[in-house]
């Protein structure tokens, strides 16, 4: 599969200091010691989340309790990164651990998707909006990974990896499904604009009443009762808050394409506060069941926010390489390991999280199967220092929009559509105002490893179809 004319060559990327092999992973067995029972792994995912939307992030106006308990008693990330500015690419690495280039993802499956299928050879053209295109299930996946290492698995929320049957969650190592399967979907209603209805239980169509928010947190808080003897990883991705934005209590209108993206602030308020409380509903079963010291729970965002959202200080929202666009929350607890309180600086990427997920539960991938991301524990508990000249890759490559951006430690390279190279130094100028191209460009004081200008090896740099080596 492809999206928007990507050409998939691999290896896609080499990246410094970003990959994780199995042997990289301290030896991690198949399943932890039986003295210590492997932690259980829950992974809230919000959607279309500003940066400055938590009160652990700065927000006046937002009461997230819950969430902001996840800041106070673990680790709060300040230069954290989504996969992509858009919601499928960033579900896709983090399933598969890698770069959704890897296996043709680059941007959001839906209305706005140019759709293309590798064909006994022949790239061919998806003509229907819903079908044809997906996340592969033959794809290595963190549920199939965890499952092999003693797992349940469950995931209640937004899938959007692809519609069909054949690409659904269960499909892909996941023994519990519950959510809505497209890019979006009416919150009472579960039915795409167009239509088409969304809502599935397993590989069943689903006709649960209720507002969507409501139905996953009550299923996220069931599996965790039903799984609590056992090692288990619930990931939870919510609609909420993308588009439409329909509060709580607030069935009608029904959505259309005309109406789905008016709302407001007040509104978009009611549906982030929806879902702290289902974070506080999941607390509640682990704390019930004693297992909640024992559980890494993390709470992130797809991308950056859009229209009611706030990313301040960053600028720019989501569908943009502006940090703004990329730049997320991301809140990690594990009170049996990290010290509460902590907040980091190091640079860190949803995909990142694959590979800790799979190291802290004793896992192991595929023979051959090298995931692109970190595992982020031993720096977050002290073992090494933090690698802090990670190099991180995106690109938009649209008809309305291309960008091109790399960061490399501090320093940030955008490429605004061919109109100007734009340089920035992330820790002094974290909202991107001072271009810093002019000055450090003919004095070659940027740089990567070695003699390569840092100028130089960006212009080089196509993110497709070669390999990136720093």
């Amino acid at each position: 599969m492809r999206i928007f004319g990507l050409v998939v060559c691999l290896p896609l990327f080499v990246l410094s200091g970003s990959a994780l092999s199995a042997e990289d992973n301290g030896g991690a067995t198949e399943h932890a010691p039986q003295t210590e029972r492997a932690p259980n792994i829950v992974f809230v995912l919000v959607d279309d989340m500003g940066y400055g939307d938590l009160g652990c992030m700065g927000s006046k106006d937002i009461n997230t309790p819950n969430i902001d308990r996840l800041a106070s008693e673990g680790v709060k990330f300040t230069d954290f990164y989504a996969n992509a500015p858009v919601c499928s690419p960033t579900r896709c690495g983090f399933i598969t651990g890698r770069w959704q280039q890897r296996v043709g993802f680059e941007w959001a499956l839906g209305y706005t998707a140019d759709r293309q299928r590798l064909i006994d050879g022949e790239w061919k053209k998806i003509e229907v909006m819903h079908h044809g295109i997906g996340l592969p299930a033959t794809q290595p996946g963190i549920a199939k990974m965890l499952g092999a290492a003693g797992y349940a698995n469950g995931v209640f929320g937004k899938w959007h990896l692809g519609y069909d049957d054949e690409f659904n969650p269960l499909h892909h190592g996941f023994d519990e499904y519950f959510g809505e399967l497209l890019g979006h979907a009416d919150y009472y209603r579960h039915t795409y604009y167009d239509g088409t209805y969304a809502l599935r239980d397993g590989l069943e169509i689903s006709k649960a009443e209720g507002y969507l928010t409501d139905l996953i947190n009550e299923r996220a808080a069931a599996f965790v009762r039903k799984n609590a003897d056992r090692p288990f990883f619930m990931y939870v991705p919510h609609l909420a808050v993308h588009a439409p934005f329909q509060p709580p209590n607030r069935p009608d209108p029904k959505v259309t394409s005309e109406n789905m993206l008016e709302g407001s602030r007040e509104g978009y308020k009611a549906m982030l506060e929806r879902v702290d409380d289902g974070v506080g509903m999941i607390m509640q079963e682990l704390e019930a069941a004693g297992v909640s010291d024992n559980t890494l729970f993390v709470l992130s965002s797809d991308n950056g926010g859009e229209r009611w959202a706030s990313n301040l200080p960053l600028f720019h929202h989501k569908a943009t390489l502006w940090e703004g666009g990329i730049r997320v929350p991301c809140l990690m607890r594990w009170p049996a390991r990290l010290k509460a309180g902590t907040v980091s600086s190091q640079q860190a990427i949803t995909m990142d999280l694959t590979a800790t997920f799979l190291a802290a539960a004793g896992g192991e991938t595929p023979e051959g199967y090298v995931l692109d991301g970190m595992n982020l524990l031993p720096v977050l508990t002290g073992e090494i220092e933090p690698v802090t000249d990670r190099t991180f890759c995106w690109r938009i490559q649209r008809n309305n929009r291309r960008m091109r951006a790399i960061r490399h430690g501090n320093w940030k390279y955008i490429d605004d559509g061919g109109t100007m190279d734009l340089l920035f130094d992330l820790e002094a100028d974290i909202s991107e105002h001072n271009n810093q191209n002019a000055i450090h460009r003919p004095n070659d004081n940027v740089r990567l490893h070695g003699d390569v200008p840092f100028q130089q090896t960006i212009y080089d740099v196509h993110l497709v179809g070669v390999v990136l080596t720093l």
